[in-house]
């Protein structure tokens, strides 16, 4: 089975940082796991290191910064981008590996369905239905649902900017011009906290706004600014 190099960013992740370290444990081959921390004050660095992960120090925080440090410190040849509030379906290492032994398949960039835990929530459920036939019509996934890339693909783009905020867009954005970003046909379930502190329907109008100042010239760290209000 092909080298596989995962890098997560993490800030104060020590809580949930552990089960998607453990869902990673079902991939057979040589697995390298980095993470790319951005000043954690609790056990984030102490939970990665119990397992087996590379810890490193980003020099710029933001995730951005975190991705490009840790996918530049990865050695594989695949590199799988992931958020540390993700969890992994119990079939995602086959998919993968399908992908890696397909022929020409570092020809595309390949991303995960999105879900979210909707715990009785109708809106939450019709939101990852959107999110899902967004991204498969427009092929613009969100950094939610996980990047599996070749680093051929990877540097040939230029990787991920510096960027504070709308890091996954813009790497998205520039892939689209020379690839197509295709589904694992496997969902990635990320943490439904954004939406326990604010509606569905306000969280997704604010990301949707940010989005489109982005588009028209609004800087990242103007953004960002904006995002933390």
């Amino acid at each position: 089975m092909a080298g596989l190099s995962v890098v997560i960013p993490t800030l104060e992740e020590a809580s949930r940082l552990p089960l998607l370290l453990a869902d990673l444990q079902r991939w057979a081959g040589d697995l390298e796991i980095v993470i790319c921390d951005g000043g954690s004050r609790d056990q984030t660095r102490h939970v990665a290191h119990l397992a087996g992960a590379t810890v490193l120090e980003s020099p710029t925080t933001g995730r951005g910064p975190q991705l490009r440090w840790g996918v530049e410190h990865s050695s594989h040849a695949w590199v799988l981008v992931l958020h540390a509030d993700s969890r992994l379906p119990s079939t995602w290492h086959h998919k993968v590996e399908t992908v890696l032994n397909t022929q020409e398949a570092h020809l595309n960039a390949w991303c995960f369905d999105f879900n979210v835990d909707a715990e009785g929530r109708p809106m939450l459920w019709l939101l990852a239905r959107m999110v899902n036939l967004r991204s498969r019509w427009l092929q613009r996934p969100y950094g939610d649902q996980g990047l599996l890339i070749h680093r051929q693909m990877y540097e040939r783009i230029g990787g991920y900017r510096p960027l504070a905020l709308m890091e996954d867009l813009d790497l998205v954005e520039r892939l689209n011009t020379i690839t197509t970003i295709r589904p694992l046909n496997c969902a990635l379930l990320t943490s439904n906290q954004r939406w326990q502190e604010r509606s569905v329907l306000i969280q997704t109008w604010r990301n949707a706004r940010l989005r489109w100042l982005w588009r028209r010239g609004r800087s990242a760290d103007q953004l960002l600014e904006m995002y933390k209000r």
